[in-house]
């Protein structure tokens, strides 16, 4: 046996309509009222005789639960009083003075009640320890499982059959929705029907669940608590949907406006995306940043005109809610709000997109994403590196793809060679390792530029056009292995002489010299 506190259900003793406080002032077996005492002996609060009577029949074994109800008459404290017991051991005293006089009921009467109803729970409980009766409600819980399981089996299947059946009925279009509706909601039908076998058989296994409670006599107060706790909630629940009905409607509406006016903007954009239409200060590259811009606003404004129609809005809990979001805001956004408009000034000033070839510092590589926070360099190791915005912003960018959008990026690469190779020849050889590369732009001539006369040497530096699509770091390595080649064929070694002491001949080259094989005097080019 177990006491617990619930609504009351007879018109006797207990009240019909308790309050709390007569709440603990009665005793409670399985959920139902025995009876609601009243009499206060010594310190003893009646409250206090119904916690005293709770431990003594959560002590009970099952042998006292067997032997019937005894009453036995008393006189206490002045008073005449009925003691009843169970197996000769004492469990509840009910006085004179626990009568109402509203009930109309002598001792004897109310004593007699009271015997009832714990008879009456005694035996149920009695009949439910046995064997057979355990044995029967176990055969009746797997029968119940097997329906369960098979109810959401065949929800399932229903779902599928639904499913396939929506996709016919689309192919051959033959629908009720007019498209214009289903570019904005979807597959309206088949989420709708989804959410109702979801709903449903989540009522099924609350069913299941309250009737298997039921069934065993240690959790058949768990089964009637989901009961009477389900009732209460949907009452309330409907109570509550009514109430806040018009506020929902016009929440509603804002809504459906507020995705009406994006969807016509989205459509505005992507024409804008696709060069189908111009605005002026909006480019193609910059519509994916513009739209979640706009989105994000729009959804502002329309949450906070529906805020104040929204159940509860004016609760303490939607009050705590949007201080907690604001301290969340204010102590979490300053870094995230540099990198987010860090990220803007790189979509809008369009210094690189994806699909671009930059430099940012050491990293050099294609640009395979630009987001609000960071942007992601997929470098020549094949390593992906992410950059803060607010870190790309702040350094110098290096975009070598940006004049030849949707072609190959230029490569430059540098040789010191000493003073006494003629320059001319240098510059031959350059080109002719140029031309044996393979991935360079054929119709593009390689462009070769002395960059310092320093004290002991000449910079020289290369400049070719890749082809579109080419990988910049096998080309470049490819390139330098042919200059080494090339030097090497002509015997000029690639190494800046640095002198220790004052040559006694001036070097330098003789006019002899300047035309040096493989380098074509003017004269004699075809």
């Amino acid at each position: 046996m177990s006491v617990c506190s619930s609504v009351a259900l007879y018109a006797a003793e207990p009240r019909q309509l308790p309050s709390e406080q007569d709440k603990a002032r009665t005793v409670y077996i399985f959920h139902q009222p025995i009876v609601m005492l009243q009499a206060k002996f010594g310190m003893t609060t009646p409250e206090e005789r119904v916690l005293r009577i709770r431990n003594t029949l959560r002590s009970l074994t099952e042998e006292d639960i067997r032997q019937p109800v005894k009453i036995i008459n008393i006189k206490r404290y002045n008073q005449q009083g009925r003691l009843f017991s169970i197996n000769d051991k004492p469990v509840m005293l009910l006085m004179q003075g626990d009568l109402d006089e509203g009930d109309d009921l002598t001792l004897d009467q109310a004593a007699q009640r009271v015997l009832a109803r714990l008879n009456a729970q005694r035996t149920s409980l009695m009949d439910q320890y046995s064997s057979s009766y355990l044995l029967i409600a176990t055969a009746k819980m797997l029968a119940g499982t097997c329906v369960l399981l098979l109810l959401f089996y065949g929800a399932f299947k229903c779902w599928q059959k639904f499913k396939q059946y929506f996709q016919t009925e689309r192919a051959q279009n033959r629908r009720l929705i007019p498209q214009r509706w289903r570019e904005v909601f979807g597959a309206l039908e088949v989420y709708l029907f989804g959410l109702l076998m979801v709903l449903l058989g989540i009522t099924a296994f609350y069913i299941w669940l309250s009737w298997l409670f039921r069934l065993y006599p240690w959790t058949r107060v768990w089964g009637e608590s989901l009961g009477s706790w389900s009732i209460n909630l949907l009452q309330k629940i409907a109570l509550s949907i009514a109430s806040a009905f018009p506020g929902l409607l016009i929440v509603a509406i804002i809504f459906l406006l507020t995705a009406f006016i994006l969807k016509l903007l989205k459509m505005l954009l992507k024409r804008v995306e696709q060069g189908k239409l111009q605005m002026p200060g909006l480019h193609p590259e910059t519509v994916g940043a513009t739209r979640k811009l706009i989105s994000v606003m729009v959804w502002l404004f329309a949450l906070s005109a529906a805020y104040p129609f929204l159940p509860g809005a004016n609760s303490l809990a939607f009050k705590g809610i949007s201080v907690f979001f604001g301290l969340m805001l204010t102590l979490g956004s300053a870094g995230v709000m540099n990198h987010a408009m860090s990220g803007l000034v790189l979509i809008y000033s369009r210094a690189l997109r994806k699909g671009d070839v930059i430099r940012i510092g050491d990293n050099e590589g294609l640009v395979s994403e630009v987001g609000m926070l960071a942007t992601k360099i997929l470098t020549r190791e094949s390593y992906v590196v992410t950059v803060p915005n607010a870190v790309v912003v702040s350094g110098k960018i290096t975009n070598l793809s940006a004049q030849n959008p949707g072609g190959g990026v230029n490569l430059t690469t540098s040789v010191t060679i000493g003073y006494d190779t003629p320059w001319r020849q240098v510059h031959a050889m350059l080109e002719l390792a140029a031309s044996r590369t393979k991935g360079i732009e054929p119709g593009t001539s390689p462009l070769v530029r002395q960059l310092n006369l320093m004290d002991w040497y000449i910079a020289y530096e290369l400049q070719v056009r890749l082809r579109a699509g080419e990988s910049l770091a096998s080309v470049k390595s490819e390139l330098h292995s042919h200059i080494q080649d090339v030097f090497n064929e002509f015997n000029v070694q690639i190494m800046s002489p640095n002198f220790v002491n004052q040559p006694e001949n001036a070097v330098m080259v003789t006019r002899d010299n300047w035309f040096a094989a493989p380098a074509v005097p003017p004269d004699k080019q075809p």
